[in-house]
């Protein structure tokens, strides 16, 4: 898919809550000292008041301040997450009213799993390429909510990333192409009244994640004329390690390609938020002409592709925090009842 009018990222930011439990604590509790560890070694941790609307804000904050355009100059804002703190009240609202963004905007909450993030990114360009808007935010943001002691428990964690478009002319990174693939494939769900998501087992994998990940990524290839030595970054969804090595081995991208793009390393999947993380920590490091392809998944399921080129004026618009700075500032909790007391896991 092109837009009407050449689009870009003008501004990105990203948020990592400070707290962290390292899985060996959740391993102690919940798993036989012969089994398996887990595929990554802490993850992120709300504090007391953190939800995903301040997560949100926070990311959005820093992505507008380098983006060096004006909050009252957004025409659209959407959020995506399936971790809201209220069942009904939008936080686009929330987001925007903190921002100072006006009130004649475009504001929704989205959700698709945890692609709701890339999806935002895709009604941001379409709007901004359709002339609907000239600016437009889109944030990923997501808190953990899996049920202690399952495998969830060791790799969702907590996190957020806001880009802003506008049009390519002023940009920091412009959008070459983009595509979205789609099935209705059922590995990951939660019915209403819940207390938590519940995993597909043998539909996670081959079905879900892979599936929708290579064909997505293999269309936007084919369509856009690119094969991956074109490019200096991979970005994609972010469970486990292993899927992602994966995903990238099998469409030819190397292992340097997708290392700067692998967040799960230190805080664990953030969800809505991963790839898009992803994103931001690749942002946070690349020059000028560096090509970036990026992967999202969402289970339920669905795949959003993108490509970027870096411009020049992305040396100038990285003032703020940046991911890794985020993942630096860890404070490790004092073992796994603090994390049961921080995250509300025992219900009363």
């Amino acid at each position: 898919m092109k837009t009407a009018r050449p689009v870009g990222i003008w501004g990105h930011g990203a948020y990592v809550p400070r707290y962290r439990i390292r899985t060996e604590d959740i391993v102690e509790v919940w798993r036989p000292r012969t089994g398996a560890r887990p595929p990554v070694t802490q993850k992120s941790v709300l504090g007391h008041d953190e939800d995903t609307i301040t997560m949100a804000i926070e990311a959005a904050r820093t992505a507008m301040q380098r983006s060096t355009l004006s909050p009252a100059k957004l025409g659209g804002l959407w959020v995506g997450t399936e971790s809201k703190p209220y069942e009904v009240k939008p936080s686009a609202t929330l987001v925007a009213a903190a921002l100072g963004a006006s009130r004649h905007l475009l504001a929704a909450d989205v959700e698709f799993a945890c692609k709701a993030g890339s999806i935002s990114m895709q009604a941001a360009l379409a709007g901004v390429g359709s002339g609907m808007m000239d600016v437009a935010l889109a944030i990923g943001v997501d808190a953990a909510q899996a049920r202690p002691g399952d495998v969830l428990e060791y790799t969702a964690g907590c996190g957020a990333a806001a880009m802003v478009f506008g049009p390519a002319d002023g940009s920091i990174a412009i959008v070459e192409q983009s595509l979205s693939y789609v099935t209705n494939t059922p590995d990951f769900f939660r019915r209403e009244g819940a207390a938590y998501p519940q995993h597909g087992g043998r539909f996670t994998e081959d079905p879900g994640y892979f599936h929708h990940t290579l064909s997505a990524s293999r269309l936007l290839l084919e369509e856009s004329g690119t094969k991956p030595s074109d490019f200096d970054y991979a970005v994609f969804h972010q469970p486990i390690p292993k899927l992602v090595e994966r995903s990238a081995k099998l469409l030819g991208f190397s292992p340097e390609q997708i290392a700067q793009g692998m967040c799960i390393h230190n805080m664990g999947n953030a969800y809505a938020g991963s790839s898009m993380l992803g994103l931001a920590s690749v942002l946070d490091v690349a020059k000028p002409g560096a090509r970036i392809f990026y992967c999202s998944y969402g289970s339920g399921a669905g795949s959003d592709a993108f490509i970027f080129t870096v411009t020049d004026r992305i040396t100038a618009r990285r003032d703020g925090a940046t991911v890794a700075s985020h993942l630096r500032r860890a404070e490790y909790l004092r073992g796994y009842g603090q994390y049961l007391r921080l995250t509300g896991a025992i219900r009363m």
